[in-house]
């Protein structure tokens, strides 16, 4: 699978927000908040002025979105055509369906500074759903799921650190800090995410 290896800085400047993309270094030294942060990225960033377009509004909601939950286009076009195929609204079925992500869910629990983070504790074996070991980052969890860090690695010092550090947590979600675990008790609403998904869904439908 393609990744991204350039900095990940310049996907929140380009997208003139926090993305949160870099765990603590996001909160204590963010680029936005220095003076470069003012400009886009890239050689003209200085000069990018000007009235933005419809198009340029929605392609820019689902770059945002993309890069948030780190999926490459195909990815991202996956979840958009399974959320299309729900009852209901296609964007929130979108946005429910990324955060249930195996990796955002440890993101949300605040065993993992970040969902790049988490990202490799899912593909190196750390994770366990219900007791199983779970290597899929992309792997979808359902209410009830009891997510936890393998004994092993609990008293790892970045784990523990971002424990320490974690103490907001979205209401969908029954954390055991003690425990290092967390449990989806409800599932997630898109109402309490910063991305407007009805602009993704008009990005798709042209």
């Amino acid at each position: 699978m393609s990744r991204y290896l350039g900095s990940v800085c310049k996907q929140c400047r380009r997208e003139k927000e926090k993305l949160f993309l870099k765990g603590e270094k996001c909160i204590k030294k963010c680029t936005l908040e220095g003076k470069r942060g003012k400009n886009l990225p890239g050689q003209h960033g200085t000069n990018m002025r000007g009235k933005v377009s419809e198009y340029a509004r929605h392609l820019r909601e689902k770059q945002k979105a993309r890069r948030i939950y780190g999926l490459t286009e195909e990815q991202f076009r996956h979840y958009f055509r399974r959320a299309e195929r729900q009852k209901g609204l296609t964007g929130e079925n979108l946005i429910t369906m990324l955060e249930l992500r195996l990796d955002n869910v440890l993101y949300r629990t605040g065993l993992a500074t970040s969902r790049k983070s988490a990202r490799q504790w899912v593909n190196h074996g750390n994770v366990l759903v219900n007791g199983r070991c779970i290597n899929l980052p992309g792997y979808g969890c359902k209410v009830g799921d009891k997510v936890a860090i393998k004994d092993s690695m609990k008293e790892n010092p970045i784990i523990k650190k971002a424990v320490e550090s974690s103490d907001r947590f979205p209401a969908w979600m029954a954390v055991d800090k003690p425990s290092l675990c967390g449990t989806v008790s409800s599932m997630p609403s898109a109402s309490g995410i910063a991305i407007n998904s009805q602009l993704i869904v008009e990005l798709y439908s042209k």
